[in-house]
C-alpha cells in the first residue's frame, strides 16, 4: 500500500489469503480458508491434518505449554486450503504461509520439504495423518445438507 500510495509504484495487492493474527498469548496465525469455509466450498473433498504438540524449546525449559497446528486441504487437487497454528511465533508463520497458498502450494509439495529440527515450523512438513473434521463443523456441514434436503423435497411438491 505505502509503495502504491506514496512511491509511485503500481503493485498489484492479492486479497486471496490474507495472513491474519491475533498477538495474544498463546499467539494465533491463520491464512486461507477456515475447516468450515472448506467444507462449504468443497463438500465431500476436504481433508484436514491437524496435530498437538510440545515444542522442544518448552520441553527442554521444563514447560508444559503446547502448539496447535492445521493444514485443510482440497482431496481432489491435494491443494492447500488453508493453514491455522496457535502457539509461539504463529504470526510469522501465518505470514510465510499466505505465500505459500498464493502460489498454490499442495500437500505434497508440504511433504517433500525438508524439515528444519528443531523448529515448531517442521510440523508443518511432517504432517502425514489425516485428523477427523471438526464435530462442530459437521454438524453444520449435516444440518446445511438437511435443509438443502428439505428444500429440494418442497420444490418437487
Amino acid at each position: 500500500m505505502v509503495q502504491n500510495l506514496y512511491k509511485g509504484k503500481n503493485i498489484k495487492v492479492s486479497y486471496r489469503n490474507v495472513p491474519t493474527a491475533v498477538f495474544s498469548q498463546p499467539e494465533l496465525g491463520t491464512v486461507g480458508l477456515s475447516e468450515q469455509e472448506a467444507f462449504t466450498a468443497y463438500p465431500e473433498d476436504v481433508d484436514i491434518y491437524r496435530t498437538r504438540f510440545r515444542p522442544m524449546k518448552y520441553t527442554l525449559a521444563g514447560k508444559d505449554e503446547k502448539v496447535m497446528l492445521k493444514v485443510v486441504v482440497q482431496r481432489s487437487t491435494d491443494k492447500v486450503l488453508g493453514v491455522h497454528m496457535l502457539g509461539y511465533g504463529a504470526g510469522e508463520i501465518a505470514q510465510v504461509m499466505g505465500i505459500t497458498l498464493n502460489c498454490g502450494a499442495t500437500k505434497a509439495q508440504f511433504d517433500s520439504t525438508m524439515a528444519l529440527h528443531p523448529s515448531t515450523a517442521e510440523e508443518f512438513v511432517l504432517l502425514n495423518e489425516k485428523a477427523a473434521p471438526n464435530p462442530a463443523t459437521v454438524q453444520k456441514k449435516a444440518t446445511t445438507a438437511a435443509a438443502a434436503g428439505l428444500a429440494d423435497s418442497k420444490q418437487k411438491n
